[in-house]
């Protein structure tokens, strides 16, 4: 087992470290990330959101279609921003210095994580970082 080579006190504070920089670095890639999974969710609410105008008239209609005129003009600034983040061509397929350094180096610190303390504590990282983000949406009071 890896995390036997350490000794314990020097396993914990290697454990602190590598649970700093997962954390530090997965939130930087994430911030990039989580907006095409967003934009994926915002479509298909778009697409729920143009089923329900059926029916509207009049001024009620108008405004109706203002509100998701603007949400469509949210999704598609969000989508410039994002691919601007993490491409550098307008193909898609070269990927910015910046956005591939932190790919590379959030799986260089999964693979040291395993190496040194194994992978039940890749998976223990894993759910921490789940369970701690996961409160802080449900807390969070801003963006309401």
């Amino acid at each position: 087992m890896p995390s036997q080579r350490i000794p314990k006190e020097k396993k914990d504070l290697v454990r602190r470290y590598l649970l700093w920089c997962y954390k530090t670095t997965r939130e930087d890639l994430e911030r990039v990330d989580r907006k095409f999974t967003q934009l994926e969710a915002d479509r298909r609410i778009l697409t729920h959101l143009d089923k329900n105008k059926t029916g509207l008239a009049g001024e009620v209609a108008a405004k109706y279609r203002f509100k998701v005129e603007q949400f469509v003009k949210y999704i598609e600034d969000k989508e410039k921003g994002a691919v601007a983040q993490k491409f550098s061509d307008s193909a898609r397929r070269s990927l910015q210095p910046e956005y591939l350094y932190l790919k590379n180096r959030f799986a260089a610190i999964e693979k040291t994580v395993v190496d040194l303390l194994g992978k039940g504590e890749l998976r223990k990282m894993q759910e921490l970082f789940e369970r701690e983000f996961t409160r802080r949406i449900l807390e969070a009071r801003d963006h309401t």
